[in-house]
């Protein structure tokens, strides 16, 4: 471990040199990328500051116990000794996660999707709320939230909602949000006063850099087209919209939230450049590719990652067995809890899975 932790110093004080070099500075993606790999490393070693300080309290302590004679002291050295060995142990397992290997992407900012699934008219309204939760929760954090496209549904709420999400570790907090959410409540138009079940997809895409992925011009089919729905006068009046098909794959993305054609594209192409990205990353982890069609499912009620129950006020996420009732804060962007759970949970899954490996 001391000698893991001596090559992270040797990293660390390059990686500064790096930051000092005014010809970095002009590299804005190489700067952004040493930025960050320096502040993680700065983090990490932190907690080996604390490890290694509590090693040596430790050792003093046991040494103590061998070697001295006075009984007051040894009996302070003992007294103090276990809650030392505790802290120490806490410290090596904290130290030993943040040693594990990082996803590269996890630093990358987002594009969060929303749409409704089955539910109708409630699933639409649910999907609006659950869109609105996480911005709350981004403008909590102080990322940056810009809307890409949305699609209103029938009677209020959203058939569909997308957003880029900008901001420190963002698709590191936003990925395991991807899944079925499911709600059970009483419905407004509900008469009977009975609950019904409804159910939304959410799915996070790592946004994609231009230099990630090479879209040649052939690769495209554009369209462009008169919006529909609210937007201004001219959103109506003029060819704004536009359509996007990657040939290749069959992929659509289409955006018409901007009055101007030109902006239109580019977020089109901003969602596509992540949705070919976020492939390219799948086929090289069938593992991880799995995961997600088993997260995201097709938007069934059964197929849930979250149960949203409002009677009871209560929240749950089947996969790390986490319950709170807490619904009103966490509709209104508290996720702080939550999110942290479930990274907590998969650092545990990836150290078990890393001494599997190692044994």
């Amino acid at each position: 471990m001391k000698d893991i932790i001596v090559r992270l110093r040797e990293k660390s004080a390059a990686l500064e040199r790096q930051l000092s070099d005014g010809d970095l500075v002009k590299d804005r993606q190489r700067f952004r990328d040493v930025s960050r790999e320096h502040a993680h490393l700065r983090d990490v070693l932190e907690i080996a500051d604390r490890w290694e300080a509590l090693v040596e309290t430790v050792a003093g302590h046991r040494e103590l116990l061998r070697s001295e004679s006075d009984p007051e002291l040894l009996a302070l050295v003992r007294e103090e000794l276990p809650g030392c060995e505790s802290a120490l142990a806490a410290a090596e397992a904290e130290l030993e996660l943040a040693l594990l290997p990082r996803d590269p992407n996890d630093d990358r900012d987002a594009i969060l999707e929303v749409r409704a699934g089955t539910g109708g008219d409630e699933a639409a309204l649910f999907a609006e709320e659950i869109a609105r939760m996480y911005v709350r929760f981004a403008e909590r954090r102080r990322w940056r939230v810009e809307l890409l496209e949305t699609t209103p549904g029938t009677a209020g709420g959203v058939k569909e909602i997308s957003y880029a999400v900008r901001g420190e570790g963002v698709y590191g907090l936003l990925r395991w949000e991807s899944g079925v959410h499911r709600v059970q409540r009483v419905p407004a138009t509900e008469s009977q006063g009975r609950i019904h079940t409804s159910a939304v997809t959410v799915a996070v895409l790592p946004e994609a850099e231009e230099v990630d992925v090479q879209i040649g011009e052939n690769d495209l089919r554009i369209d462009v087209y008169r919006a529909s729905g609210p937007g201004g006068q001219s959103v109506n009046t003029t060819d704004s919209a536009v359509r996007i098909t990657h040939l290749p794959t069959g992929l659509v993305v289409q955006c018409q939230d901007e009055k101007s054609q030109h902006k239109n594209k580019s977020k089109a192409m901003m969602v596509l450049r992540s949705r070919l990205l976020e492939q390219a990353i799948a086929a090289q982890d069938s593992a991880r590719s799995a995961e997600r069609r088993s997260l995201v499912g097709s938007g069934d009620r059964s197929a849930k990652i979250r149960t949203y129950n409002f009677p009871q006020s209560r929240f749950t996420d089947h996969r790390i067995g986490l319950t709170v009732h807490s619904l009103e804060a966490i509709m209104q962007g508290d996720l702080d809890e939550v999110v942290q759970a479930i990274q907590d949970h998969r650092r545990q899954e990836t150290l078990s899975e890393s001494r599997s490996d190692g044994a």
